[in-house]
């Protein structure tokens, strides 16, 4: 274990720079910025499709058949502009990194992808409607092109301001008033760029940018993201990023979230059009709430396990101690008190039960979907910090919830035997310092 140490202790430096590579912080800091409007959203998708027996039934009795429709506008206006959102976000949050004010670029952002965006529909009669902008693009399948656009105009309008090819105000003028002249040079030659490329796209592929990006790059990479490898992967990476001390989740889960997010909204708009979703034909298996509400149980490593097990065997009093303590947090998948507080970073005996964790428990969700025990998911997100059974019953019903209890007793079972053997290490140096404290 020794020489797995070195070796990680090679690669953690690259990893870090990674991880804080500008590109990277600003899609992981640019994306949060959806998260609040898709966990609003969810909450009125939940009530569309609430998990229990008879509910649209009941529901219709209780306010009409047309009881759907005020609510399927709230879904429509939070997940169908996840794109938007995003490439503001991106655009502000790199800007915003290089130390300069960021709203301007946002502003940018959004308007460089809605003129690099299809920006008519063709109706059922075969008429081409001009002036409108579907919303196909502006949220789960434009969400790659939103990255790339993000990414850069925050480059180029950084780059303008850092060199000084603006308009500069003099010291008196109020800072808003600043701001809106210094984005003016940058913001013409971003706006230049993009409709060259809306002309460019159109002459040579008689298509947007925005629909070439999905369907060169974002559709494939999301059928890779929808496998088993996919999900197994995912999740080993993330628990080998945490055990070398790095957040995994928010490097991982900051590139690959949008897309799985994107899986989600897929799924989504197969129910929206009236069709069932099918395993094997038209339905994604790995979406956002694969990971965030089923392989990371209790946070990265479904730690949850873990804890139990100190619980049931441990004898020495900082396991004991840990485990009573990290119970709590890890209800709500705060295991930063595990992973830092055993520690589970670069501990040899706990990085196979980390890793291999995550990794059955995506065979396990995997599998509940493709054999049909569980449901595909829909866009419904719940707040990361939803206690686990509550957020598989929300999420799936009472298969979501069993399915969540079996994957905790699975992680209970494998993490028991390194526990008992980290347990009998601290055990006996506890046991070595009372010695030596009593014959001092």
């Amino acid at each position: 274990m020794n020489r797995l140490e070195t070796v990680f202790e090679k690669v953690t430096p690259a990893f870090a720079r990674f991880a804080n590579a500008k590109p990277v912080l600003a899609i992981k800091d640019g994306f949060i910025l959806t998260m609040p409007m898709t966990i609003i959203g969810s909450l009125f998708l939940l009530i569309l499709a609430l998990p229990i027996p008879g509910w649209e039934k009941f529901m219709t009795g209780l306010f009409g058949a047309d009881w759907t429709l005020p609510l399927t506008q709230v879904v429509g206006a939070t997940f169908d502009i996840l794109a938007l959102i995003g490439v503001f976000g991106i655009a502000y949050s790199y800007v915003k990194n290089e130390k300069i004010e960021g709203v301007p670029a946002g502003i940018l952002g959004i308007i460089a992808f809605l003129i690099i965006t299809q920006s008519s529909v063709l109706s059922k009669s075969g008429e081409v409607v001009t002036g409108v902008v579907p919303k196909v693009w502006t949220g789960g399948q434009g969400v790659l092109a939103s990255i790339v656009v993000g990414l850069v105009v925050g480059f180029i309008y950084s780059q303008f301001i850092k060199r000084g090819i603006r308009i500069k105000m003099p010291d008196g003028v109020p800072p808003g008033v600043s701001n809106s002249f210094s984005a003016l040079i940058p913001g013409l030659a971003i706006i230049t760029l993009s409709v060259v490329t809306f002309a460019v796209f159109q002459a040579f592929a008689d298509r947007t940018f925005t629909e070439v990006v999905y369907d060169v790059l974002q559709a494939p990479i999301q059928n890779l993201t929808d496998t088993l490898a996919g999900a197994v992967l995912i999740m080993i990476l993330m628990s080998v990023m945490w055990w070398c001390g790095i957040h995994g989740a928010a490097i991982i889960m900051g590139i690959m979230g949008p897309l799985l997010t994107a899986n989600a909204l897929q799924n989504q708009a197969i129910i929206d059009s009236g069709k069932e979703l099918v395993v094997g034909d038209n339905a994604k298996i790995v979406t956002i709430q694969f990971l965030d509400v089923f392989t990371k149980l209790g946070g990265t490593g479904i730690t949850v396990g873990f804890i139990i097990a100190t619980l049931i065997v441990a004898r020495s009093a900082h396991l004991k101690q840990l485990g009573k303590l990290s119970l709590a947090p890890s209800l709500f998948n705060i295991n930063e008190p595990v992973i830092f507080g055993m520690p589970i970073v670069f501990n040899p005996i706990m990085f196979v039960p980390f890793v291999i964790v995550p990794a059955i428990a995506s065979f396990m969700v995997y599998f509940s979907i493709l054999w049909g025990w569980v449901e595909p998911f829909n866009a419904l997100q719940v707040p990361w910090t939803t206690p686990p059974v509550i957020s598989g019953f929300l999420i799936s019903g009472w298969q979501g919830a069993l399915l969540q209890l079996a994957t905790i007793a699975m992680s209970v079972a494998i993490y028991l035997p390194f526990v008992r053997m980290q347990d009998q290490l601290s055990y006996g140096e506890e046991l070595k310092a009372q010695e030596e404290h009593a014959s001092a």
